[in-house]
């Protein structure tokens, strides 16, 4: 056992020594660096500048951090025995304090994503934050006093309650960069998650552009991808919803890192050039609370000359709540149907039917004036509702109307077709029934007759009218005024 020992204590120490002899060699080598070209050699000493300046920053925001005892805060508020984790933020906080402030997840990003590359002359962006009485787990620190001993953060606590949409605007003001990059309270970021964003506007500063949203769950907080072939979309009463890219579209992406084109977003995470922002009239701060508001820059957006994109290279998980945790002061309803209705009533034209059809009560509901935001819509000289489902989002498809049939009269005589070619007035034939010839139906904005509508042949006064092959997107068939 001795020998034992012995020997390999005596392995050990020559394996030292080796070892010290290597290092040694290696450390008097000359570097083979000194064959590079001086340009690869300043590229490499600027990166590692950015690494250390970045290095820098990060143990600064760490040191300051450290005044802040997380742990310590988190456990002083732990809740009770039997107490509900979901009643006060509609999800489960005890979950969430558990987890703390800072943990690895998982990249969910194509993998040709980390190839794609970025200007290094990025613009700088401020990032807005709104939050109210938020969980401390899912934003630290515990106030604005420790918030704002972060560098470069500034924290706004307004004097009353003013809800999400004015305290966006108020925050955009007092941005100080070029790009606002909006964020809800309880999101987290992915590898990466910025640069594509902030390229795509820098490129064009009238896009508006959103990560893929991914779920973290309200229960366990595990981090969910979401699907890369989803888009926002909506119904008439103005009801937000993720629908599957149109087939024609996903047919035609032959690359996954492409932005998709969107006719809204959810609104929660989107990044915006503030001088954009600013030039289209900011938010409708009439708006109350929460709800709405994204339908209102969507349309406003690309109606007045913007788009709208999600970018799968950015991806933000963020916690989808079944309930609100905070109270209304009007109620939740009344609140949405307010801002939905500013909405409607200032972008939608005539269109606006079908949401009033699909949210029936919503009308008689106060929703104030609308005048200063009308005047918007002039002054920017933006595009009609019919022209954005046209152009953004056909897919939204015009509700069916009751069909009525009816005839078309003038004095005595009533419009009659004949054939396909030509129409002309005849005698009023009602009984017993009405004839195919004299039988119309109106189908907002169409006058129609079976598959041919009726159509003026110009833009003139006293231009004829004639039938031709129905087409919603033919302008001289719609609101034709027989006389």
């Amino acid at each position: 056992m001795r020998r034992i020992r012995a020997n390999a204590i005596l392995i050990l120490t020559v394996a030292w020594i080796l070892g010290t002899f290597y290092y040694l060699w290696q450390d008097s080598k000359p570097s083979s660096s000194s064959s590079s070209s001086s340009s690869s050699s300043s590229s490499a000493m600027e990166e590692k500048q950015k690494q250390n300046q970045d290095q820098a920053s990060g143990e600064a925001v760490l040191q300051l951090l450290g005044q802040f005892d997380e742990k310590a805060f988190l456990s002083s508020k732990q809740l009770k025995t039997g107490e509900d984790p979901y009643r006060e933020h509609a999800f489960n906080l005890q979950e969430s304090d558990r987890l703390g402030s800072e943990r690895a997840i998982r990249d969910t990003r194509h993998y040709r994503c980390a190839s794609v590359t970025f200007d290094p002359d990025l613009p700088p962006t401020s990032i807005i934050i709104t939050f109210h009485n938020e969980a401390r787990s899912t934003l630290l620190p515990e106030d604005c006093r420790l918030l704002s001993q972060i560098p470069k953060v500034r924290c706004l606590r307004n004097e009353r309650r003013e809800g999400l949409i004015r305290s966006r605007v108020r925050g955009a003001s007092a941005a100080s960069a070029s790009i606002l990059t909006f964020l809800d309270s309880h999101c987290e970021v992915n590898t990466d998650w910025l640069q594509p964003m902030i390229q795509r506007v820098k490129e064009d500063h009238t896009r508006v552009v959103s990560p893929i949203i991914d779920v973290i769950s309200l229960d366990n907080f595990a981090y969910l991808a979401a699907s890369a072939d989803l888009r926002g979309g909506f119904d008439w009463s103005l009801h937000f919803k993720w629908e599957q890219i149109p087939i024609e579209q996903k047919m035609a992406r032959n690359d996954p890192t492409q932005p998709i084109r969107t006719p809204v977003i959810a609104g929660g995470i989107f990044v915006m050039d503030k001088g954009w922002f600013n030039h289209l009239g900011q938010y409708d701060t009439h708006m109350d609370i929460w709800g709405g508001e994204n339908f209102e820059l969507s349309f406003r957006v690309w109606m007045c000359g913007g788009s709208l994109e999600i970018l799968p290279c950015s991806r933000v998980g963020h916690v989808f709540r079944k309930r609100h945790p905070y109270d209304f002061p009007e109620g939740n309803a009344l609140t949405y149907i307010k801002n939905t209705r500013r909405a409607a009533e200032v972008w939608m034209d005539e269109y606006k039917q079908y949401y009033y059809a699909a949210r029936p009560s919503a009308q008689g509901k106060a929703f104030g004036s609308i005048a200063d935001r009308l005047a918007l819509r002039r002054k920017l000289n933006c595009n009609s509702f019919r022209w954005y489902l046209e152009n953004v989002y056909p897919e939204l498809k015009i509700p069916e109307q009751e069909v009525a049939y009816s005839l078309l009269k003038q004095g005595g005589l009533c419009l009659e077709s004949h054939g396909t070619d030509s129409l002309g007035l005849a005698e009023c034939k009602t009984t017993p029934n009405i004839p195919a010839s004299q039988k119309w139906t109106l189908i907002e904005p169409q006058i129609r007759q079976q598959d041919l509508c009726l159509a003026i042949t110009a833009f003139t006064a006293g231009s004829k009218v004639r039938l031709e092959p129905c087409n919603i997107k033919e302008s001289r068939q719609v609101g034709v005024c027989v006389i």
